[in-house]
């Protein structure tokens, strides 16, 4: 036969019999890669390749006696070289898919759904997502339907979230937020990429009464009442013939004191009687007007001032004693200075900041402890609190960090910069 055609010829043997060779250079190419991180050398890829490309060559050789003959020199040469070039290939692209895969792989990480890019806004270098409500919201079994205008405050409200969080955790802001604002007893949602939210929610259930803790009773109190007071304020109450202190878990007032203040209300008026008043009344505040909800981040609602009432959580010895007055003096008790806010204020006039990150995979957090990584040394901030397994405020050196772990770091600004960029 022609040079030619023993070429092509060689080519085809080259590739029945190099088929061997390079899925098994490619499989030991990723799993060295892989689990050693070691890469296997050129030559010894040759040896193994040419070790198995001579069986399945003397194999055909056993069916074809033609290949035996010494005028098959040229095809078995190009057999050779295609055998070689195959399972070099197969190799890199081994090595190279060993190397791109994620070397820890956790359920969460299968789990956590991300946002498209496409539903994504860029708002002073940051991204964020507006949540739509798509569809009606369902009311949930077990409770009353939704009313009609907090069905309109879900689909009409503005929803708006950081677009660096996972599904889940988005689906739980949302959830929160609509619970806080709307003070809905109940709440489920579901976002999918596009940020279309599906909402079942149930109405508030006992207002006042969810709010009353075990074994205290609620007992409201007719007094001149002092500006600024929210749920959650101690106060105490004064009477001729009780002293009492508890938690206000509602308050209204007038926004000015009455001609009348040093009388007792009129029998017929809102609680004149010194009775618990009505859950919906008391849930009001600044002069009576229902209370309006807002952002989490937004100020309590609080009184204006003036002629009012205030309903307190008693015992039940102090509620019955507190019930036969018509009237009370209102004194607004300290509740001391929250360390928290002291320390981020002392933090702050030093110049530092605080920020929250994650655990970068394969970075140089991932499987080593805090005193390994050397993070104070090496990156002049210092770790607040860590969240491994569960959350760990001020930990120590020993504790450990894997990719996703969520970080609470103080520093400067530039610090946490640098942090940001290498670790996390």
């Amino acid at each position: 036969m022609s040079l030619p055609v023993e070429i092509v010829f060689g080519v085809y043997l080259g590739v029945i019999t190099g088929i061997v060779p390079a899925l098994v250079a490619g499989t030991l190419g990723f799993v060295f890669k892989y689990v050693t991180d070691v890469t296997i050398p050129g030559l010894g890829v040759v040896v193994l390749s040419l070790a198995i490309a001579g069986v399945n060559g003397g194999l055909l050789a056993l069916n074809d006696e033609t290949i035996r003959s010494s005028e098959r020199a040229p095809a078995i040469l190009t057999a050779i070289v295609v055998v070689l070039m195959i399972s070099m290939y197969a190799h890199a692209q081994g090595d190279r898919l060993g190397a791109s895969v994620p070397k820890r792989i956790s359920l969460k990480q299968l789990r956590d759904r991300t946002l498209s890019t496409d539903v994504i806004e860029l708002v002073g270098g940051r991204g964020r997502v507006s949540v739509e409500v798509a569809g009606e919201v369902n009311d949930m079994e077990g409770y009353p339907p939704l009313p009609a205008d907090t069905r309109r405050a879900i689909l009409d409200g503005d929803w708006t979230f950081p677009a660096d969080l996972p599904l889940a955790e988005l689906e739980d802001r949302f959830a929160e937020r609509l619970r806080t604002e709307l003070d809905l007893a109940d709440v489920a949602v579901r976002i999918d990429e596009q940020a279309r939210a599906t909402v079942s929610a149930a109405p508030p259930t006992g207002a006042l009464s969810k709010r009353v803790p075990a074994g205290k009773r609620a007992v409201s109190v007719s007094a001149l009442v002092p500006t600024g007071i929210a749920r959650g304020d101690v106060v105490r109450v004064v009477t001729p013939d009780l002293d009492a202190e508890g938690a206000v878990i509602a308050a209204r007032s007038s926004g000015e004191p009455e001609p009348g203040a040093g009388a007792p209300p009129a029998p017929d008026s809102p609680g004149g009687d010194g009775a618990t008043p009505d859950p919906d009344e008391d849930a009001r505040t600044d002069g009576g007007e229902a209370e309006v909800a807002a952002p989490p981040a937004a100020t309590a609602p609080t009184t204006t001032g003036g002629e009012g009432r205030v309903t307190l959580a008693l015992d039940r010895s102090e509620a019955a004693a507190l019930l036969r007055a018509d009237r009370g003096r209102v004194l607004v008790l300290s509740r001391g200075t929250r360390r928290e806010y002291e320390l981020t204020a002392l933090l702050r006039r030093a110049g530092k900041r605080f920020r929250k990150v994650s655990v970068v995979a394969d970075g140089p957090l991932d499987g080593h402890t805090i005193g390994e990584a050397e993070v104070r040394e090496t990156y002049d901030v210092a770790v607040l609190a860590a969240r491994h397994d569960s959350w760990r405020v001020a930990p120590d050196g020993s504790q450990p960090l894997s990719a996703g772990d969520d970080l609470f770091v103080v520093g400067s600004r530039d610090a946490l910069d640098r942090f940001a960029e290498v670790a996390a």
